[in-house]
């Protein structure tokens, strides 16, 4: 009953308030015409810091009045559950055009008459893919030219209501709130909506959503952006389906639009290399029947003649190299010459999605107008936060105005601390995968062991090997270590990030990205690396044995050869990161979403306001994109940097990224609130980045080819140390394996039995045979193939950057229409601008002092022929 009176009373002060009976869905005020660009809101608790947070609200809110905002306030007693006070902000129209001219914003001035491109001939092929034009498209080409109050009858403003887009009036209304006051404690000035958040004034401060995602809004004035946005773009059943950049970046700002961009981008350049990946991959597997290395270990009267030394001291027994049969031949996927090709093919293939993304990127900043952004986003962007906290100001030499700055000593300090935390931090993750090779060494003698002894196992044996059980084991412990090492350290990076003030909201995310960036590339490429590089390489030989802290022999590789292992630790990492970020970046929030609309399901829909339900959305925060870009430049370094030892790379990044992006456009759809618009020219660092990696890609691959893949011994056998001329191969195997005397064993390694009674066992090594007078030194095979392997080294790296480097410099950074597009605009808008001034001087003429406007009328005459000219 209690609830029944509850109920109806809440029913009756909202048809009191609503006497219109506006819909709840409606994203205006209650008078039906002021739109709300922003809503606060707040829980008014009575604990000890309710009359500090009241004086608080009271005083911002009363600033962002004097600012020119305008405000309307929701009780609680018109909220769901009765608790939660929602304050919505209104940007009139006097206020908007002050802060566009602050902003520096881009308003339309004319139509574009400029020709678009030549239609694609391949367009009716690719109809399909395409998405209607209304939604590709959703507003005409303009002319655009920086806002000015004192110039308004220039631009093409038709309705001022709609000129400025719900996007541009957000970004406007949060530039006012994170620099507006709200009074002074304990001395220093306090201002900004940031503050207001950490200290619990507010407890959420959002842009609206303009409808629901799933149904268009009753409000016939609404653009409904957000449902085709749903509709057209979230929904996986379109992952076939081109992107609506220019709607994205309509609704959600240039920042987000771009990122869109280039992961589309990124994902059309990857099918290339996916389908040759799998053609190489489709090689080896039919090739697998001629692999002479492979045969030879399989077969009885070679491989099953051939005794292999113990896999690890004491406990271990001999064992016949044909029990590694399977493996050996499943090694040949990865390990053939297709791999060589497309460790060449990969080098190109980067350079080239690197130099047509800079065309890309071009002619979006044409198309989105953002050419000239780069200077004003400079002036633009200073942090709230930095103003707050650096007290102390010194003139501007160039502005000559007075401005908060960082003592050199403050910063010296501040830059020592996170130096050495990261150093910390990055000491950390080596000292986990120096664990993970503890791991490895201790448990592969067990797993040796475990194997030759243990009847059940003889079905798998084939197949697992020790040294693939102890990779298989290794690899899913590392990856676990890398989650755990992840989760604490993205907190500490973002802590000492805002420890060191950065002046920039770009300095700051720059500063945070390389952070961010040098921890993930130690955590997840370091295993790899191990893998690929060290292991197998310094195992010494079987009367000297290298260990690890003296206690720990060092891992051998299969017989077959180590790419084998790489590729299950790359494919383990990869997969099981990808699997992993697609739970946290859709179940999560979903999950966290359903939690907290259950109780509001009970209520009837007219009663659930749209400010209410953006509130119970997840919060898509200013770091939100760089956990996404991260994401996929770690992805990017694994297609890269170890693609020779696993061909599928790509096909696997393929497939993860048409799922990445219908996962990242659902949930910023339907299960975040929306994000505030803001502006970016580029991918900002990540550029930079990603050019690192690339020419680190060719130096791995190269080293990989060399030094983990059988390729070269195999070759310097085939044409020098082959003699059958019928089958050269034949006979490779027992030439890469050494000879041992059981004899010359000592105490320490000595297997404790020998059934078999054998005299010598054979182990991976080019060296002498016990009886010759070099005994155990390394043969002259030896230096042959590694004067072969380092010669091989040099000439695909420089073959492959020679290339790289041609292939970018014959391609343009700008494609060439889009230059004459840029320089006709500027020429057009100049002219549009200073035949208004013109006219300006001619109204002037007929009021004013004649002779000085005469003179001003000759001036501005003077520069537009000067601008025609030029």
């Amino acid at each position: 009953q209690q609830r029944g009176r509850r109920y109806n009373l809440f029913l009756k002060q909202r048809l009191r308030i609503d006497k219109r009976h506006q819909s709840k869905d409606s994203i205006f005020f209650r008078d039906g015409v002021r739109r709300i660009d922003f809503v606060l809101s707040y829980v008014d608790d009575l604990n000890k810091e309710w009359e500090k947070k009241l004086e608080r609200r009271k005083e911002f809110e009363s600033n962002l009045q004097k600012a020119g905002l305008e405000l309307e306030t929701e009780d609680k007693k018109e909220s769901e559950d009765g608790k939660i006070y929602f304050v919505k902000i209104h940007a009139p129209w006097e206020v908007l055009i002050t802060y566009a001219e602050v902003l520096n914003i881009k308003v339309p001035i004319k139509e574009n008459d400029i020709p678009s491109t030549v239609e694609n001939p391949l367009d009716c092929m690719l109809a399909p893919l395409r998405l209607p034009e209304k939604v590709m498209h959703p507003a005409p080409d303009y002319f655009t030219a920086p806002f000015s109050k004192d110039k308004q009858e220039l631009y093409l403003i038709n309705d001022e209501s709609t000129f400025f887009s719900p996007s541009m009036r957000n970004r406007i209304v949060n530039y006012i709130l994170t620099r507006c006051p709200y009074g002074t404690e304990e001395g220093k000035k306090k201002f900004g909506i940031k503050r207001l958040l950490n200290n619990g004034t507010y407890s959420a401060a959002y842009p609206l959503h303009d409808c629901q995602y799933w149904k268009k809004a009753n409000d016939p004035n609404c653009d409904n952006e957000r449902y085709t946005l749903y509709m057209e773009w979230a929904r996986f059943l379109r992952f076939y389906k081109e992107q609506p950049l220019d709607l994205i970046r309509k609704y959600y700002g240039e920042k987000i639009g771009i990122y869109f961009a280039w992961l589309g981008f990124y994902t059309e350049m990857l099918f290339l290399a996916a389908v040759v990946g799998l053609i190489c991959f489709l090689y080896g597997l039919f090739t697998m029947d001629e692999n002479m290395s492979s045969k030879e270990i399989c077969d009885p009267e070679i491989g099953g003649e051939i005794i292999m030394c113990p896999l690890c001291d004491r406990e271990c027994e001999y064992w016949r190299l044909n029990t590694t049969c399977e493996s050996s031949e499943y090694s040949h996927l990865f390990d053939n010459v297709a791999t060589l090709f497309f460790a060449i093919f990969m080098g190109v293939w980067v350079t080239l999605f690197l130099e047509f993304w800079k065309r890309r990127q071009a002619r979006l900043k044409y198309e989105w107008d953002l050419v000239d952004f780069e200077e004003e986003q400079q002036q633009l962007q200073l942090r709230p936060e930095y103003e707050a906290k650096c007290t102390q100001k010194k003139k501007n030499p160039v502005t000559q105005e007075m401005e908060p700055y960082l003592p050199l000593t403050s910063q010296a300090v501040r830059f020592c601390i996170s130096g050495t935390t990261v150093l910390f931090w990055v000491s950390l993750i080596i000292a986990s995968m120096i664990a993970v090779i503890v791991y490895r060494l201790a448990v592969y003698a067990a797993f040796a062991s475990l194997m030759e002894n243990t009847q059940s196992l003889e079905s798998f044996s084939g197949l697992l090997t020790p040294q693939l059980a102890t990779s298989v084991t290794a690899s899913c412990l590392n990856f676990v270590i890398i989650m755990i090492l992840n989760f604490f350290y993205e907190r500490i990076a973002i802590w000492i990030t805002d420890m060191e003030i950065p002046r920039t909201h770009m300095e700051y995310e720059n500063r945070l990205t390389m952070k961010m960036f040098l921890f993930q590339f130690v955590n997840y490429y370091s295993s790899c690396f191990y893998v690929a590089f060290f292991k197998g390489k310094f195992v010494g030989y079987p009367a000297a044995y290298t260990y690890m802290f003296n206690r720990w022999r060092n891992e051998e590789c299969d017989p077959a050869g180590c790419l084998i292992e790489l590729t299950t630790q790359l494919t383990i990492v990869m997969a099981g990161k990808q699997i992993w970020g697609n739970i946290q970046e859709a179940i999560v929030p979903w999950i966290c979403n359903w939690w907290g609309r259950r109780k509001a399901r009970n209520n009837p829909e007219n009663l659930y306001s749209r400010w209410e339900q953006d509130h119970d959305l997840q919060i898509f925060g200013a770091l939100g994109l760089f956990y996404e870009y991260l994401e996929m430049v770690i992805q990017f370094g694994f297609i890269t940097l170890f693609v020779a030892s696993f061909p599928l790379a790509p096909l696997l990044a393929l497939m993860n990224n048409i799922l990445e992006i219908r996962v990242d456009s659902w949930k910023l759809t339907t299960q975040y609130r929306r994000p505030v618009a803001a502006k970016a020219h580029s991918i900002g660092v990540w550029q930079e980045i990603l050019n690192g990696m690339a020419i680190l890609s060719v130096v791995t691959n190269a080293f990989i080819v060399a030094f983990t893949s059988d390729m070269i011994p195999r070759l310097v056998y085939y044409y020098a140390y082959s003699e059958n001329e019928e089958s050269p191969m034949s006979g490779y195997i027992n030439n890469s394996l050494s000879v041992f005397q059981i004899s010359d064993f000592p105490d320490r390694n000595k297997p404790k039995m020998n059934p078999g009674n054998f005299v010598i066992c054979r182990y991976r090594d080019y060296r002498y045979p016990p009886d010759h007078e070099r005994k155990y030194l390394h043969t002259m095979q030896f230096w042959h193939i590694l004067a072969a392997k380092l010669a091989f080294i040099i000439i695909m790296e420089h073959v492959v950057f020679i290339v790289k480097f041609f292939v970018a410099w014959m391609i343009p950074d700008v494609p060439a229409d889009v230059k004459a597009k840029i320089k006709r605009e500027k020429y057009l808008t100049q002219k549009i601008l200073h035949e208004y001034e013109l006219e300006k001087l001619k109204e002037k003429l007929c009021q004013g002092d004649k002779l000085a406007t005469e003179k001003e009328f000759i001036a501005t005459e003077g520069r537009m022929e000067l601008s025609r000219a030029m």
